[in-house]
């Protein structure tokens, strides 16, 4: 059975610096030479460490690349966490716009690394860490829209779930197609314009 939990956490600067500094040239190798390429040596020769030391965080490389893909996760959910908190009180379309902008701003803030990272999911258990994401992410949506100036007149969780699921896919067919930036922009307002319809709908206006 392949292990892809980290062997430690690290607990003092120095191991934080040299995990941050590991991760970063996992990253670094994984676009230069792809997932198939990768291996820990040039990870370690990347990051400036040994190979010993890489692997007192890192058993292996399907280790190392679903720790890149958790820290990215992490980063994505915490802008909606953010965002939501950002959120309350405001009306139900405000909460929409600036929901679907932060969501694809973070996850899209290195479109060539996000794509990389897509390729690699399916190998690193990424639908097991994405479901835990996306439970938290659903949880912050959920205390922002209880917040709302306007009342839902649909039950809160499947609002959420509605609005989640369509911000996943339209991230996946970023991810999917290499959209160009001025395909990002209009898939981004699309999404704004849907998401704002429909919560107004929500709300019981037309």
């Amino acid at each position: 059975m392949i292990t892809l939990n980290p062997r430690k956490t690290p607990v003092q600067a120095r191991s934080t610096a040299s995990v941050d500094a590991i991760l970063e040239a996992t990253l670094q190798v994984l676009l230069e030479v792809g997932k198939e390429r990768l291996t820990t040596t040039r990870v370690a020769q990347r990051a400036g460490v040994s190979v010993g030391t890489l692997y007192q965080y890192f058993p292996n490389k399907s280790a190392l690349l679903q720790a890149l893909l958790r820290q990215h996760f992490d980063g994505v959910l915490e802008a909606v966490e953010r965002i939501c908190r950002e959120q309350a009180g405001k009306t139900l379309e405000e909460m929409a716009t600036a929901l679907i902008r932060a969501f694809l701003a973070a996850k899209m803030a290195d479109g060539k690394a996000s794509v990389a990272l897509y390729a690699v999911s399916s190998d690193v258990e990424g639908a097991k860490l994405a479901k835990g994401v996306e439970a938290r992410a659903n949880k912050a949506i959920l205390a922002m829209l209880a917040t709302s100036s306007e009342a839902l007149n649909k039950d809160p969780q499947l609002v959420a779930s509605i609005l989640q699921g369509a911000m996943s896919g339209v991230s996946r067919r970023l991810l999917e197609s290499g959209a160009r930036e001025k395909d990002f922009r209009e898939l981004r307002e699309e999404l704004v314009l849907f998401a704002r319809s429909y919560l107004r709908g929500c709300a019981g206006r037309k």
